[in-house]
């Protein structure tokens, strides 16, 4: 998985804690998120893009054997 979410966290000036905090996770879970080794659920997903006003699918990008 890619992920823009660091990019976009620091665009809304946010550390790993606050975006956590909002989120409702703990900051290790952004951490994992960021270097793209967790997969978020949707629900999750779905909750960080609406904090960083970034559509899904523009935060988290898998690749195609990812997919499958």
């Amino acid at each position: 998985m890619i992920t823009k979410m660091k990019e976009m966290r620091a665009r809304h000036s946010l550390t790993q804690a606050e975006l956590a905090k909002q989120a409702g996770v703990r900051r290790e879970t952004i951490v994992f998120l960021e270097k793209g080794e967790y997969n978020p659920s949707l629900k999750l997903a779905v909750k960080i893009s609406r904090i960083l006003d970034t559509p899904v699918e523009e935060l988290f990008l898998f690749e195609e054997e990812e997919l499958k």
